[in-house]
């Protein structure tokens, strides 16, 4: 059976929810991706009114949506991050309150703590998500870099991340990283080494979104493989790299959408990403939940992109097959 093609709302939190699921019902999507932003999904609202979830609930349902996860990637990145004043532009004002880094980090934690319950309270099992990270800005390692800090970096990960998991287990909730550039986990060995800091607990695992693994020159079919029982979520997202001999990987700090960047992100099928052998890949770890998309192209238009992107998601799913096709040459 076709997995279910849902929209992440993240790259659509300018529009009301109430003007948006109906135009994603109205494009083919089975469902919706909700963001714990904009009027989306409001963590306080679910967890201070008795009926906001089910009332959120009712609204999907009445627009023939699913709702499989909901996701708090920018509140997560404000956990490990070291915090500074790029973080008051996507923080609420009660995280962000007086902009003291350690209380922003506090505030953080405790905001994650609550998504998970609001998760239970709204009846979803995934909440996907950022964790930021207090050691990315050592990637290149000069100043010579002691492993001692990018012990710590890990550490800090155990110490403000299990708390937050044990919430989650108590909830039945399941935290999904979104492996990811400026994150802890970024590729698959530092994916490897979270899992490791956290002990290996189920709580944790991760949203694959292969268009951050592939400009990066990591392959995203090898990191399903690597991880085939801690990819709770999927992402669809495409990226395409552009090396013209002028401009590198690390983008010049020119923004999305310029370009002379080397990489950027394009809508599904009009990147680099080899969909077809995720596809082969998912199924073969038996992976039954939704495909989401989310939807980032800087120069398409993005309504026309959201209903092409759910056509060329649809066309690609398909079930693994459950007879050998040389069966019929036994006698």
């Amino acid at each position: 059976m076709a997995r279910p093609v849902t929209m992440f709302t993240g790259q659509w939190a300018d529009l009301p929810l109430a003007e948006l699921a109906p135009m994603l019902a109205g494009f083919g999507y089975d469902g919706i991706e909700l963001a714990c932003w904009g009027d989306h999904f409001e963590v306080d609202r679910a967890m201070a009114e008795d009926d906001y979830c089910d009332k959120k609930r009712k609204f999907l349902d009445d627009a023939g949506l699913q709702c499989h996860a909901i996701s708090a990637h920018l509140v997560g990145q404000a956990v490990l991050d070291n915090i500074d004043a790029r973080h008051k532009s996507i923080l609420p004002d009660y995280i962000w309150g007086d902009g003291d880094p350690s209380g922003v980090n506090d505030r953080a934690c405790e905001e994650l703590k609550q998504t998970a319950r609001a998760a239970q309270k709204f009846g979803v099992g995934v909440v996907n998500g950022f964790t930021g990270s207090s050691i990315w800005h050592l990637l290149y390692s000069f100043p010579p870099v002691p492993q001692s800090m990018l012990d710590d970096g890990f550490q800090l990960l155990a110490d403000r991340f299990n708390p937050i998991l044990d919430v989650f287990g108590e909830c039945g909730v399941n935290f999904a990283l979104e492996v990811h550039p400026t994150e802890i986990a970024f590729d698959i060995y530092t994916a490897q080494r979270a899992l490791e800091a956290l002990d290996h607990r189920k709580e944790f695992g991760f949203n694959f979104d292969p268009s951050h693994l592939i400009w990066q020159g990591v392959d995203p079919v090898q990191f399903i493989r690597a991880f085939p029982d801690r990819i709770y979520h999927v992402h669809i997202k495409d990226a395409i790299v552009t090396l013209d001999g002028r401009t590198g990987i690390n983008c010049s700090h020119l923004n999305f959408g310029d370009p002379r960047r080397g990489w950027d992100f394009r809508s599904p099928g009009r990147g680099g990403v080899n969909f077809e052998e995720i596809i082969r890949a998912l199924n073969d770890i038996n992976y039954q939940g939704p495909l989401s998309i989310e939807w980032e192209d800087s120069g398409m238009e993005r309504s026309f992109g959201a209903k092409e992107a759910c056509e060329f998601t649809k066309k690609l799913d398909f079930s693994p097959s459950n007879i050998a096709f040389d069966a019929a040459f036994d006698e």
